[in-house]
């Protein structure tokens, strides 16, 4: 399984486990920017049996050369079944078309697996595109799958890879209904000894919004709320700490945000770290602008607010909810209004626990269909909709940011030592990302003000 970042690591992991649950998992991350920690990794809680870091050119030129995963096998190896490429679009593309050149037109090969990390609600032709060429696409529920075959079908390439799917860190029952009542000044759940605060968690998300005035507007928001109802708590959950990288770069986190509110935070607001799933567990009303941690809540039966505050827009995400019964804004939050999801909603997003979502049975049919492949004495050679035919000036552009040449084979020179690096490597390495995150938080938004004056 190949990742490259906290959030596909996650997808991946645990989509590789759900797929294959007695299976080998070796782990392959993408090195980069956004290349997990430990701590990020630990938290899925999701043990993959080998891990290392990788460029995309060693990744695939491991593949022809036989590491472990090769299609011909390693000494002491055995052959890979299945590949997961839990990646952005571009890095799936190009590792679609590395792999394909790797193993050319040999009738045993590992069956490529791909998909979606949460809500597709922008790009969605250039993102299917991209991933159109593995095996098995994965969709996240009834209309995505609808959605990714009307793509593919519209460019008159295959859409028999669309499989329906859903979210793997989508707990498998829907927790107990919670006792607080509607949403009382002072509700909670629990009785007697046991009774614990209402608890109101703002889900933030690195990149959306963008810009300082909206951030600091939702963080000064879920302070007020938890000012004017003193017997709840406000949990300010935050994808990952300070120095710690994530999918999208945080210019302006909400830890440095929150140093400077007037007055700080009151005493039943703070941020909180960790497993989404975890928080959720004690959590009576969830808050976001567009977080996949909202399918996660309403999966599990907990009321979900979609904030309006800053409107209903395509750059936000929040339009995906449209319909949902979850879009409300803080001031009818604070006002003690509890949103009510519309069941036909949640059950066409795959986020009810009815149907063939009930007990995980989609996951049983994506499940067969993918050992149905592996059983396969012959499969076809990797073919994506992309090619230097289709998309002359585009595929190339692709391919060359992942260290690959127009045919899919590695540059020169992209493909160093793959063993572990050494301590000093490791170091410089560290202290690279970490000058690309202090030139992304501290110099850009400078020099952004500067260019305003």
């Amino acid at each position: 399984m190949l990742a490259d970042s906290d959030t596909r690591w996650k997808w991946g992991a645990l989509t590789a486990r759900r797929l294959a649950p007695h299976a080998r998992l070796d782990g392959l991350l993408l090195r980069g920017r956004a290349t997990p920690t430990r701590r990020q990794l630990a938290e899925v809680g999701v043990r993959a049996e080998s891990l290392r870091e990788v460029t995309a050119a060693e990744f695939v030129s491991g593949f022809a050369d036989g590491f472990p995963g090769g299609a011909t096998g390693g000494a002491g190896r055995e052959r890979c079944d299945v590949v997961v490429l839990a990646c952005v679009g571009g890095t799936v593309q190009a590792m679609l078309h590395g792999l394909a050149r790797a193993w050319g037109t040999s009738p045993r090969r590992p069956v490529v697996v791909t998909g979606y990390v949460g809500v597709v609600y922008e790009k969605l032709a250039d993102g299917l595109l991209l991933r159109h060429g593995a095996d098995v696409v994965l969709a996240n529920s009834p209309q995505d799958a609808a959605r990714f075959r009307e793509v593919y079908e519209g460019v008159g390439a295959s859409a028999d890879s669309v499989t329906e799917w859903a979210l793997p860190f989508l707990s498998e029952s829907t927790a107990e209904p919670r006792q607080g009542g509607a949403g009382g000044v002072g509700g909670g759940s629990g009785s007697g000894a046991e009774r614990r605060p209402f608890t109101v968690v703002f889900a933030a998300q690195p990149s959306v919004p963008e810009n300082r005035t909206d951030r600091a507007y939702l963080l000064g928001r879920a302070v007020r709320h938890a000012r004017l109802h003193p017997a709840r708590e406000v949990l300010v959950k935050l994808r990952s700490r300070p120095g710690e990288h994530t999918t999208h770069i945080e210019e302006l986190p909400y830890q440095k945000l929150a140093t400077r509110l007037a007055g700080g935070l009151p005493p039943n607001c703070r941020l909180v770290y960790g497993h989404m799933g975890d928080v959720l567990d004690r959590t009576d009303l969830l808050v976001t602008v567009s977080s996949t941690a909202a399918l996660e809540a309403l999966h599990r039966g907990v009321p979900t607010a979609v904030l309006t505050d800053l409107g209903i827009r395509e750059a936000l995400g929040n339009h995906h909810f449209l319909g949902s019964g979850c879009l409300v804004s803080w001031d009818r939050l604070d006002a003690g209004e509890i949103p009510e999801a519309d069941a036909d909603w949640v059950a066409c997003q795959g986020v009810a626990a009815v149907g063939p979502y009930a007990h995980g049975a989609v996951h049983d049919a994506a499940r067969r269909r993918v050992a149905g492949l592996v059983e396969r004495a012959a499969l076809p050679p990797l073919a994506p909709y992309y090619t230097p035919m289709t998309a002359p000036g585009y595929l190339p552009g692709v391919l060359a940011r992942h260290g690959l040449d127009p045919e899919g084979r590695p540059l020169p020179g992209a493909v160093r030592d793959q063993g572990e690096p050494g301590a000093l490597r490791r170091a410089v390495r560290e202290a690279a990302r970490g000058a690309y995150r202090h030139g992304v938080q501290r110099v850009a938004p400078v020099i952004r003000r500067l260019g305003e004056l």
